[in-house]
């Protein structure tokens, strides 16, 4: 695969692209008390060592003499956002169509071989992208912990290991800020590809399906109607719909990506003008109000399902105590066992 070395975004901070819901969401799930140190200490129970063995086992390892084609356009991705080294991706089987991002420390890009075999190859170089965005935005711990406690949720792992957490609580605050991360990692892809429209297209894709006869201006035109619906009966159903996914409504995000190019910041970031590493400008008063809106949604969901904030931060602080000096290196085996099979 040929690289156009003109569109590399060297040293590209991932606050260059990053959806202010996004950058908000975080800032104040990361105000939650104790909320890090219980994303860390999940994360540090071994889990990515397991999950990697599961890869390792159960699914393929993607590289230059494993479908090189793939291995190129993802690694070409990472050379595109400047982005080293470049994560391991692996293709597991599963009639789904969908890709994720995983791991504490070393994140790992899983995509789905139903999507590979399906989608048209600019389609699946979005979502590749799409992935590195979150890797860029270093999402993958806090999307780790998502996984984690939705396997619970869903009771793929036991409850036993999770006692006295106010598990709904930090499930569905996770799920919150999961919807805002994917919105930046929408506009991460279509920087990698130079064009809003292949990224919109999967998006359409993931919607309804690889049908002939698709129009992509008809599914923008309908991103459009549904941004725009203002019967409140509607939106209250809509906001109740969404609150237990992990993803927006594919239409939400077209629209926000659209809406993204239309207001004139994604031109000045192809043409080299966008935030470094490490010259990251100070939040802004803007920022700062946004940060005070999600905190206060966050504050709200913790108290309706977990019974008040300083009561979820009690359970974590007697949860992590409860777990000091365990973890991924002192684990029994039949502790491991206790996790079960990780593959989704």
């Amino acid at each position: 695969m040929t690289i156009d070395p003109a569109f590399r975004y060297e040293g590209l901070s991932p606050k260059a692209y990053e959806h202010p819901a996004d950058r908000a969401a975080t800032a104040a799930l990361r105000s939650i008390p104790l909320m890090d140190q219980f994303v860390r200490r999940l994360c540090d129970f071994g889990h990515e060592r397991r999950f990697r063995q599961v890869l390792l086992g159960n699914a393929v390892r993607i590289g230059e003499d494993q479908v090189p084609d793939l291995w190129a356009s993802y690694s070409s991705c990472a050379w595109v956002l400047d982005l080293e080294p470049t994560p391991d991706l692996y293709v597991t089987q599963t009639p789904l169509v969908n890709a994720m991002t995983v791991g504490a420390q070393n994140p790992v890009v899983i995509v789905y071989s139903s999507l590979v075999g399906s989608y048209e190859p600019l389609e699946v170089r979005a979502v590749l992208a799409h992935e590195l965005g979150h890797v860029l935005s270093e999402h993958y711990a806090y999307t780790t912990a998502l996984l984690i406690i939705s396997q619970v949720v869903q009771g793929a792992l036991p409850r036993s290991l999770f006692a006295g957490l106010p598990i709904r609580a930090l499930y569905l605050a996770l799920l919150e800020w999961s919807r805002m991360a994917e919105l930046s990692s929408d506009r991460a892809a279509a920087l990698v590809l130079g064009d809003p429209l292949p990224v919109c297209q999967m998006l359409m894709r993931t919607a309804g399906g690889a049908l002939d006869g698709m129009s992509l201006d008809a599914f923008i035109r309908q991103a459009t109607e549904y941004e725009d619906e203002d019967d409140i009966y509607a939106r209250h159903a809509r906001f109740w719909e969404e609150i237990g996914r992990p993803h927006p409504f594919a239409v939400r995000r077209v629209r926000q990506l659209v809406r993204w190019v239309s207001e004139g910041e994604f031109d000045p970031i192809r043409a080299g003008h966008y935030v470094r590493r490490g010259q990251e400008p100070p939040a802004s008063a803007e920022f700062d109000a946004a940060v005070s809106h999600y905190g206060d949604r966050f504050v709200a969901m913790v108290d309706r399902v977990g019974g008040g904030v300083q009561r979820v931060a009690d359970q974590i602080s007697a949860w992590l105590r409860a777990r000091q000096g365990t973890g991924s290196t002192s684990s029994t085996d039949d502790e491991e066992d206790d996790w079960g099979d990780l593959d989704e």
